[in-house]
């Protein structure tokens, strides 16, 4: 059995799975990524709840996991060479997991870059600048006077939806008729900006049939399903 005593991170969150990834996250468009993959991989894994009201990712056993203090972060203790290895940002997880099954990720070069290049999309444009657009109408920045850096990420959120809902036309998914990770990357920030952020007539989301097809699709899937409740409270 693999010995995780190593990571401090375990003192706070016991492994009662050592055998298994073990998973430190919350149910956020980020950490949903991870484990809707681990869904849908049928990896084992142990989920372990990181809870923001008790600062949680502050503490000195998750900063020594990820020093940026953001979820998800993962171990592996049957990582590259059978040694443990831990991992933090989403999308990072996301192609390790990937090439680790050889699942949700094209098996040539070529292919393999054009996931990247879509998962790089997600973490670069959608993540941030949906996450600007709630803060600016859901959360504190909504009593701001002044509207226009909200009206600067709804302009930004509407082009990168544009984007998207171009690439997606004659597509089931962003890369053709496989599902992969750059859905899964992208679609639960899709679902958070029309849902938990309730902007979707503030970006006009009806305008995007393309987008708005597929996002049936994936939270239709029964590993999302799942894996958009992990970890439970």
């Amino acid at each position: 059995m693999t010995n995780l005593a190593e990571f401090p991170i375990t003192k706070k969150w016991p492994a009662r799975h050592p055998d298994r990834i073990q998973l430190y996250s919350l149910p956020t468009p980020n950490g949903v990524k991870v484990s809707i993959l681990l869904e849908e991989t049928g990896l084992p894994y142990e989920p372990h709840r990181v809870a923001f009201d008790t600062n949680d990712q502050m503490s000195p056993e998750f900063l020594s996991l990820n020093p940026n203090n953001k979820i998800p972060a993962i171990i592996d203790p049957n990582g590259p060479g059978g040694k443990p290895l831990a991992l933090f940002e989403s999308g990072a997880i996301l192609l390790y997991l990937a090439e680790k099954t050889g699942q949700f990720i094209p098996n040539d070069a070529a292919g393999r870059y054009e996931a990247i290049q879509w998962v790089m999309f997600q973490m670069g444009g959608i993540g941030p600048m949906f996450g600007q657009l709630g803060f600016f109408h859901k959360f504190a920045g909504k009593d701001f006077e002044d509207k226009r850096p909200r009206d600067r990420y709804v302009a930004e959120s509407k082009r990168l939806l544009g984007v998207l809902d171009r690439r997606l036309e004659g597509r089931a998914w962003i890369l053709g008729d496989a599902y992969g990770i750059a859905d899964i990357a992208t679609f639960p920030w899709v679902r958070n900006l029309v849902g938990f952020y309730g902007a979707g007539d503030l970006v006009g989301f009806q305008d995007f049939a393309n987008v708005r097809r597929a996002l049936e699709a994936f939270v239709a899937r029964p590993a999302v399903i799942r894996g958009l409740l992990i970890p439970k409270p």
